[in-house]
């Protein structure tokens, strides 16, 4: 898997994932039990820190609280031996671009949240890396914050456009900045994609599960009719017999007093939830598996608990048995 070059591609999982662990082996924090690294066409498994060419952004700045921004932004720098000229040039640049100029003589702890993690980026952008490494970069600063640098960041990307890594466990966020989207769950790749692929032709039931809010409820093939409890429906001819699942978004669920078609199931209303711009209805299907709705209130005018409904499956992503069957770690072995 190649990252695209000069744009940001997402590592997004939960946590446990494996995310994190991945950033540290491409930086060269860590080092591989078995397989190779390769970045930029060329094969750096056991190159060291300084070799790699990459740019690293962690949860927590681990600026040096010792040091002012302008220290800190040069730090990179001097560690290369870049001559005093070069630092100053290229410092003065980046405090523009991260716009901090007022803030250079400061120290971390007379910044907030938000500026320091500017701090960092501009000190991992300092020695102009290959390869811009962010673990959960805005994980330690609260929401107003984080969207806040999350626009801040689309923007400087589109200025620089470094190719970038980010680690995050928030889908919003990867959706938002990412080009491409990979998905981990348990140490193994679940699925590579533009976010629209991600959000919507989820290849696993985690993916569907994990990345939006997804109604996964599971039944059995027979003889091409997916089975819930006593319930038959058509649309599975195309899969063996066997264990399935079954995943729609819910404001796909299309909720009628009567039956549509022959890919609709029998649902009981229990229960209405009035959001002011919409309605969310959680109804119960024959086998008593609950799927949510997320409808029009006009959708819900004159219903009440307890109504007996259909619910419209046609734009069900229907899962084979062996779709959690996730990709391996050779999925990662070209990054």
């Amino acid at each position: 898997m190649k990252p695209p070059k000069g744009k940001i591609t997402a590592l997004l999982g939960p946590s446990g994932s494996g995310k994190s662990t991945v950033l540290r082996l491409i930086a060269g924090l860590e080092r591989p039990d078995e397989g190779k690294l390769w970045l930029s066409g060329e094969e750096r498994t056991f190159t060291s820190v300084q070799e790699r060419g990459v740019g690293f952004v962690f949860q927590h700045y681990a600026l040096f609280r010792h040091m002012s921004v302008r220290q800190n932004i040069a730090f990179g720098l001097a560690v290369r031996r870049a001559s005093k000229d070069k630092q100053a040039k290229r410092v003065n640049e980046l405090l523009e671009l991260v716009q901090l100029g007022q803030f250079a003589e400061r120290y971390p702890s007379q910044l907030s949240g938000g500026q320091r993690q500017r701090v960092a980026l501009a000190r991992a952008l300092a020695p102009e890396p290959e390869i811009l490494l962010l673990d959960e970069p805005f994980g330690a600063l609260d929401a107003r914050v984080r969207q806040d640098l999350r626009r801040w960041l689309d923007e400087l990307h589109r200025e620089l456009g470094v190719t970038s890594l980010l680690v995050t466990h928030d889908q919003e966020e990867a959706l938002e900045l990412a080009q491409r989207v990979v998905v981990m769950h348990e140490g193994r790749v679940e699925q590579v994609g533009p976010p629209s692929d991600i959000y919507n032709e989820p290849e696993t039931p985690f993916v569907a599960n994990f990345v939006g809010s997804a109604n996964v409820i599971h039944g059995i093939v027979v003889g091409g009719r997916v089975q819930f409890g006593e319930q038959h429906l058509r649309g599975a001819g195309h899969l063996a017999d066997g264990v399935m699942a079954h995943a729609y978004r819910p404001h796909n669920v299309r909720i009628a007093r009567t039956s549509p078609n022959g890919l609709s199931s029998p649902a009981g209303v229990e229960r209405i939830v009035d959001l002011g711009w919409g309605s969310r209805v959680y109804l119960r299907l024959p086998d008593g598996q609950i799927v949510v709705a997320q409808v029009d209130n006009a959708d819900v005018a004159g219903m009440s608990e307890g109504n007996n409904v259909h619910i419209d499956l046609e734009k069900a992503k229907v899962f084979s048995p062996d779709a959690e069957a996730a990709r391996g770690p050779d999925e990662l072995a070209a990054l």
